[in-house]
């Protein structure tokens, strides 16, 4: 439902002001707060540089339990060292104060450039403004999410209705990433960030579960530079104000399918605001050995520079996909495989397929492009979201830090 956002879901408040941390004039501290305690599940990078928020988000989220998330932009506070640690709780425990919790209840979150200290006095002020300008309307939630963004160019958000039993719950997400965009999110990776809300009552040892089951098919599925990030966090709180249990298998799943939608969505998002991109490519590998074999030579076509800049000028240069295909590290033989490009056969069995570039290079200039490879050697599957490799993405990385 389009009239959805972040604080549908009942029991939530945040706000998000400008304090010039960013060059740009656009807000840049952010605060989201849970009414009462909420279950609580992350994921994090895994990158082992990782940022001194990730290192206090992980030890705070522990407990299965949050009051909710104070982030800032424009400074990823990312190899900052005890200072960077000191900054992180900082923002925590003035969190806290607004909320009458403990430093321990809010999770921390930066983005932004990686290497230098907070400037805290504007993240403090920042915290402090945004204290003054709570609520739960879409502008709120919109302000929110204007306050994770670097590189992006759009928000990105995704939100369902769902009915369980004969009541209604909200479950509401949002996310951010443009580059150094390649997650790999485990348990307890521009950034991938993102925030979901429920209002459903969900117990924290589940709600890591799913959350980890939708993270892999959804934001361990999307890359645009491979980049782990030093900042990459996913999390989820659910409020249970609506008092609707989660617990029967039938709501289980039902939750968990929607939690998948909306962590889809958003993935499918990051990949189409991709830095400098001008398409999605949304690769297809089926019948592969394994689920895991699938994955690795999707990501493996998915994180081809050749690949890439033949999507970007609309090259049906099919040899740079199948040879991509063998150096994933796994089962693949191309005497057996299929190779499809926009629904058009370009290859099977070792052997070209006659087709006319004309026409396909015509219709890889749409704004979703389908490449689907087909391994004929078991049953595994896997989609991976990635884009285009531009001049333009080459020029935002040049000038980022300069």
């Amino acid at each position: 439902m389009s009239d959805l956002h972040l604080l549908s879901p009942i029991g939530f408040r945040a706000a998000g002001v400008y304090t010039g941390i960013k060059r740009r004039h656009t807000n840049d501290v952010g605060l989201l707060i849970c009414d009462s305690p909420a279950s609580a599940a992350a994921l994090f990078t895994t990158n082992k540089v990782f940022a001194a928020p990730v290192k206090i988000g992980r030890q705070h989220v522990a407990s299965g339990k949050l009051r909710g998330v104070v982030l800032n932009s424009g400074n990823a506070n990312a190899c900052t060292g005890k200072q960077g640690e000191k900054d992180a709780l900082r923002m925590c425990d003035l969190a806290a104060k607004v909320a009458n919790a403990g430093r321990t209840d809010f999770l921390p979150s930066s983005t932004g450039i990686i290497g230098h200290h907070l400037p805290m006095e504007k993240v403090e002020h920042g915290i402090l403004e945004a204290s003054k300008n709570l609520g739960n309307s879409a502008e709120h939630a919109l302000a929110f999410n204007d306050a994770i963004l670097t590189t992006d160019t759009k928000r990105k958000v995704a939100a369902v209705q769902l009915k369980v039993g004969k009541n209604r719950i909200v479950l509401a997400g949002i996310s951010k990433g443009a580059g150094m965009i390649g997650p790999r999110l485990g348990p307890p990776q521009a950034t991938m960030l993102a925030y979901l809300t429920t209002d459903a009552q969900v117990a924290p040892t589940l709600l890591k579960k799913l959350m980890q089951q939708a993270a892999d098919l959804s934001f361990n599925s999307v890359t645009i530079d491979d980049h782990a990030s030093t900042n990459d966090t996913a999390l989820i709180l659910a409020s249970g104000a609506s008092g609707v249990r989660i617990t029967s298998p039938r709501d289980t799943k039902l939750f968990a399918d929607a939690l998948v939608d909306v962590c889809e969505s958003l993935a499918y998002q990051i990949a189409a605001d991709g830095e400098g991109a001008t398409k999605v490519i949304c690769i297809k590998v089926d019948k592969a050995k394994s689920d895991a074999d699938a994955k690795a030579i999707a990501r493996a076509i998915a994180n081809s520079p050749l690949v890439k800049c033949a999507m970007n000028g609309n090259d049906p240069n099919w040899g740079r996909i199948v040879s991509a295909a063998g150096m994933a590290g796994v089962a693949f033989n191309p005497d057996k495989c299929a190779l499809k490009l926009s629904a058009t056969p370009v290859f099977r069995k070792g052997t070209p397929v006659a087709f006319n570039p004309k026409l396909v290079s015509e219709s890889l200039k749409s704004p979703e492009v389908w490449v689907h490879l087909t391994c004929n050697l078991g049953s595994g599957a896997a989609t991976i979201w990635t884009c285009d490799l531009s001049k333009e993405y080459v020029t935002i990385n040049a000038d980022y830090h300069t």
